[in-house]
């Protein structure tokens, strides 16, 4: 009874890790204009993608969350160009040191601009948690877009992302936070 269970529970974690890996994010509509992007750190793609997004006017301001202490704007001009978005409409958050703060982070920035609307650029294995912990921590009538970037990871990333993203989910069903 007890082999049943554990070849039952380990053939569902298979079928799930199975699912996550084909529902890895894609690219938004680039015509999709949102009220704000919001970019967690951590990534190759992820801020050229948001600066690009912001250039071409696709939402108001942009949030890099997660940012190191020491960064500037000009750091980030002079890895990424974009100078005129950054300077008019990039915000930097610094309060972020993983993915359930910059969830936080971003939901306090949105409260305070009052926006309804935003899109969320992260890399495409990572999304589905980034997403989830954003709907957990905004308000229930803030819509979030996914914007995947493609990244290419090894399988034993891939296997800790969706044990994390297991973990998590059972955290915020159970009503744990501290997981």
């Amino acid at each position: 009874m007890i082999a049943r269970f554990i070849g039952l529970m380990a053939v569902a974690w298979a079928l799930g890790f199975a699912v996550f890996m084909l529902r890895l994010a894609e690219p938004a509509d680039p015509a999709l204009r949102t009220d704000a992007i919001v970019v967690p750190t951590g990534g190759p793609g992820r801020i050229p993608r948001g600066l690009a997004m912001i250039d071409a006017g696709r939402a108001k301001r942009m949030l890099v969350t997660g940012v190191a202490t020491g960064l500037r704007k000009a750091d980030l001009i002079a890895a990424n160009g974009h100078a005129r978005a950054i300077a008019c409409c990039v915000d930097l958050g610094r309060e972020a040191v993983d993915t359930r703060s910059n969830a936080e982070e971003t939901a306090r920035w949105m409260r305070e601009h009052e926006y309804k609307s935003v899109r969320l650029v992260t890399s495409d294995w990572h999304m589905a948690r980034a997403r989830m912990e954003l709907g957990a921590a905004l308000d229930a009538d803030v819509v979030i877009y996914r914007d995947g970037v493609r990244a290419e990871q090894p399988l034993g990333r891939l296997l800790n992302e969706y044990n994390k993203l297991i973990l998590r989910r059972i955290a915020l069903w159970a009503g744990i936070d501290g997981i």
